[in-house]
């Protein structure tokens, strides 16, 4: 699965990861508007790689076909700080 990875310039080191090049219409508007400006930061296939950095992949992977999106983010950033 190819998938693009954007960077918002509101949330340092949170990262959204799609399913399609700048297909933004599955993503929450609530997470876009804190998100901010996004950039894209890298494009690659998932499933050509054995692992993530700070992601794991079965997760990803998951919410990548469930809702079109996957976001990563910080290590020390609760899941439940963010609408996702």
């Amino acid at each position: 699965m190819h998938v693009w990875v954007y960077k918002g310039d509101k949330k340092a080191d949170t990262y959204l990861y799609l399913a399609g090049h700048d297909h933004f219409d599955r993503v929450p508007e609530a997470l876009l508007s804190l998100l901010g400006n996004l950039s894209l930061v890298v494009d690659f296939d998932m499933l050509a790689r054995k692992r993530l950095a700070r992601v794991d992949m079965e997760t990803a992977l998951s919410q990548l076909r469930e809702k079109g999106y996957f976001l990563q983010l910080p290590p020390d950033r609760p899941v439940g700080q963010l609408p996702c």
